[in-house]
């Protein structure tokens, strides 16, 4: 085999031998509960391939102390992953401890990863720690770390190195164990190539990538989901809110949810709120406009087959009571015979 000409990017093979020395240590580390169904307190809420593919790496990655790096679009649930890396890990009993690194004042930020001591600038009148060291024997999540300045991803990589801290205005250097996971929407492969990160950084951090997957791959959760979160914020609707209506459902199976879960979260919320009926309908939720008007024939045919949809739903909710399932669908005991002879439904 003939081999590359000109020196070896030290580097790169670090990050190499890293990235296989994590994966091989989570292959040394069978699992009793590898095969076994996923939690049922799991963050990770849903069915699909796609979902059950990332529960499975946040399984195995957890085992091990490696950096982890979270990529994934904007409010897919890339803090949600962490939260269920660190609740399988061993460090569970340790603090959970996010750091937004977009969402922190450039001026700030230093002080607050790292904290200060009294007099360190202007208003320091006493010591604090930072955000990192109260992660000590926890997991610390920095998310969005692509937006880290580039003067304290160098502060960053030297503390990953070292597991020291030093605190503003302190020469003192003070150890801090903690499990470093990181997350970024932007691929940080690219914020490398066009300077914006720094690539030493991006290999120290980058030993086991998990990849969350868009809302519009994980589609046959879209219902499961809804319902989760009609659920969860009960509390903001009124009494007489039961759920979502056949046609809120095919908004939501229709709608591409470029938002992702977050989007998704924040349209349930709102039709809890905007809904006068019983049932949340598409306006409730804000997905009607935009749709493109079927032809009379596609009407006609989509019409059909949701009554029959809706006719079969609310039997089988109801045992196959007529009475139960008219006031169900909010129809008279007449209307409710004549929609079953129409679509030939007997009972």
């Amino acid at each position: 085999m003939r081999l590359p000409h000109g020196p070896v990017d030290p580097v790169r093979l670090a990050h190499t031998l890293g990235h296989a020395h994590g994966w091989a240590m989570l292959r040394r580390r069978p699992s009793a509960n590898d095969d076994a169904p996923s939690d049922p307190a799991s963050p990770l809420i849903g069915g699909c391939d796609a979902i059950a593919r990332l529960r499975a790496q946040v399984s195995r990655v957890a085992k091990v102390a490696a950096p982890v790096l979270i990529w994934g679009e904007s409010g897919s649930g890339k803090e949600l992953t962490a939260q269920a890396i660190h609740a399988q890990s061993d460090r569970s009993a340790g603090p959970f401890v996010p750091i937004n690194c977009g969402a922190i004042a450039p001026s700030l930020i230093h002080s607050e990863l790292f904290g200060y001591e009294r007099g360190a600038f202007t208003g320091a009148t006493r010591g604090k720690a930072g955000l990192i060291e109260s992660a000590d024997g926890g997991t610390l999540f920095l998310d969005e770390i692509g937006d880290l300045p580039k003067d304290l991803q160098a502060n960053l990589l030297r503390f990953l190195q070292e597991k020291t801290i030093c605190r503003l205005g302190s020469t003192r250097n003070i150890r801090v164990d903690v499990r470093v996971i990181a997350a970024s929407h932007v691929h940080l492969q690219q914020a490398v190539a066009s300077g914006a990160f720094r690539e030493d950084l991006y290999y120290r951090l980058a030993v086991l990538p998990v990849t969350v997957p868009p809302l519009r791959e994980r589609r046959d959760d879209l219902i499961t989901l809804a319902e989760h979160f009609f659920h969860m914020y009960a509390s903001e609707k009124s009494p007489r809110l039961k759920g979502f209506s056949n046609r809120a459902i095919e908004a939501i199976l229709d709608h591409d949810w470029p938002g992702n879960v977050r989007e998704l979260i924040n349209r349930v919320r709102r039709a809890l709120v905007m809904s006068d009926g019983r049932l949340i309908m598409p306006e409730d939720l804000g997905l009607t406009r935009g749709i493109m008007a079927p032809t009379p024939a596609a009407l006609d045919d989509t019409r059909m087959r949701s009554e029959r949809r809706a006719l079969r739903e609310c039997l089988d909710r109801s045992g196959h009571n007529v009475s139960r399932a008219a006031r169900d669908l909010g129809v008279s005991r007449t209307t409710m015979y004549r929609l079953l002879s129409k679509h030939g439904m007997r009972e």
